[in-house]
């Protein structure tokens, strides 16, 4: 994920994005069964895809796609806060080396005795 910017306004929305509908489906009887009322909006610059179906109203289902949509390029518009690298602690390190030294154990004991014993 870049820094770059994306625009929210629904102007820009819909110059830069596909959108297909498709038939949902679950309850809503027979215009939900028949009638495309799902959407899903690809926001070319990103390339983030959004998918709404829940209504039977097409409208409806494409007003909470473009919500959607607005929500997750505001996310990805806010930058990230840069990663301070931090060294393991020198107790957690020994920690670690001495499960290990008791698990290794603890598998060889699992081992047939070999044939030279």
């Amino acid at each position: 994920m870049t820094n770059e910017k994306y625009a929210t306004d629904q102007a820009s929305l819909e110059r830069d994005t596909d959108t297909t509908f498709f038939i949902g489906s679950g309850p809503g009887g027979q215009n939900r069964n028949k009638v495309q009322t799902g959407v899903r909006l690809f926001h070319r610059p990103s390339r983030v895809t959004i998918k709404a179906g829940r209504r039977s109203s097409q409208a409806q289902n494409r007003e909470i796609a473009f919500d959607r949509l607005r929500a997750k390029l505001e996310k990805l518009n806010h930058p990230l806060a840069p990663r301070i690298p931090t060294k393991v602690p020198r107790a957690s390190k020994k920690a670690r080396l001495r499960e290990k030294r008791v698990r290794s154990a603890r598998k060889q004991e699992r081992q047939p005795p070999s044939p030279e014993q």
